[in-house]
């Protein structure tokens, strides 16, 4: 996969957008990383539309790192809304998140999330865990195609 495809973080979390990132470094993850901070704010990412329509700036992601518990739209509901779009049905979503019920994943494995991560709380933890992510989702998985409508 080309490190140059965007990874979309959404996360309402300033200091867990800033451990994402220093844990994405460590574990050699290059993709550009853009980032959201709530669920309405990833749906209107996807869509291309309001401040994010400017495509260039902006391109779809090669895959979306989703937190569950998020303001307004959680993230159960916007990934419901990915599955329901016709062009990002395909788009890889992973959600990585502090949760661990058991009610939680069912839902969003049956939602149609590709996996479920439960968030490691200390930084060497999450390296290792964003390792093996790179080594299957990033380097060997081949991505689906997606597009904005």
């Amino acid at each position: 996969m080309s490190h140059q495809a965007p990874i979309l973080v959404v996360e309402d979390s300033d200091d867990h957008v800033l451990l994402l990132r220093l844990a994405f470094e460590k574990a050699g993850i290059l993709n550009p990383v853009q980032v959201v901070s709530s669920g309405e704010d990833a749906v209107a990412y996807l869509a291309g539309t309001v401040r994010y329509s400017d495509w260039k700036e902006f391109p779809l992601p090669s895959m979306v790192l989703l937190d569950l518990k998020l303001p307004g739209l959680d993230g159960l509901d916007v990934l419901r809304w990915i599955r329901q779009q016709p062009g990002l049905k395909g788009l890889r979503v992973a959600m990585l998140t502090s949760s661990d019920l058991g009610q939680e994943i069912n839902a969003a494995y049956e939602i149609g999330v590709n996996v479920f991560l439960t968030k490691p709380v200390d930084l060497e933890r999450l390296v290792e865990m964003l390792k093996v992510f790179r080594a299957h989702w990033l380097e060997f998985a081949q991505a689906p195609q997606v597009s904005r409508l």
